[in-house]
């Protein structure tokens, strides 16, 4: 049966931000066909998208689904049948991915989105601040490099869903942190990791999807 298209709503102008762009590499992965949607940041508390905009169910399932890590999860549960960047439901690696999302949602998207906001968006200039995100991103690297010890993916040793989650906001932090924080040198198994990751033909067309469309924006 072949699948209608899903629509994926998302910020116009803001083609930086990360989470869509999770989505979407997952969304390749799976071979799932897809449409961006583009709606203004000022029509947010309107109509239709206050009510979780109505027309931008799965029209395949009738499901709307927000938030990125949601948005994961019900991709892998209604469309990855085969587990190929998935885990079985219940098994030790199933929950173990999950672990590994909601440390990316609340940790990893938070703090790496807080040192971008006060590295560059802050309309004040608050060193503390820069330190402390800063020094969260390394945190959270050191976490990711330990856990990758004598291992080339975080999951049941092999590439999932969850190993590519983390990528775009290591792409932000490569753009803004290059100078306070050397990746290669720091955290070698997290670069490595990444390489991997960027090889794959899906996570290479996304990220060479958002250098365009942020270029765009940019003209």
């Amino acid at each position: 049966m072949s699948l209608k298209p899903l629509n994926l709503w998302t910020l116009q102008g803001h083609a930086g931000s990360p989470n869509p762009w999770k989505v979407l590499m997952i969304l390749e992965e799976l071979k799932v066909p897809y449409e961006p949607k583009l709606v203004d940041l000022s029509d947010l508390k309107k109509k239709p998208y206050e009510s979780i905009n109505p027309n931008g169910r799965d029209p395949n399932t009738g499901i709307t689904i927000w938030e990125s890590g949601a948005i994961l999860e019900y991709l892998g549960d209604t469309y990855d049948k085969q587990h190929t960047i998935s885990f079985t439901a219940g098994s030790k690696e199933y929950y173990e991915s999950k672990q590994w999302l909601h440390y990316q949602v609340s940790g990893q998207g938070s703090y790496f989105g807080q040192a971008a906001w006060f590295t560059v968006y802050h309309p004040e200039k608050v060193p503390s601040a820069v330190e402390r995100h800063v020094n969260d991103i390394r945190r959270v690297s050191g976490v990711l490099n330990r856990s990758l010890q004598n291992k080339e993916y975080l999951v049941g040793g092999r590439y999932s869903y969850v190993d590519a989650v983390f990528v775009p906001w290591f792409e932000v932090a490569a753009l803004f942190w290059s100078k306070e924080m050397v990746l290669e040198n720091e955290f070698p198994r997290v670069n490595s990791w990444l390489n991997r990751m960027k090889a794959r033909p899906a996570i290479a067309k996304t990220i060479d999807d958002k250098a365009k469309a942020t270029a765009a924006e940019g003209k």
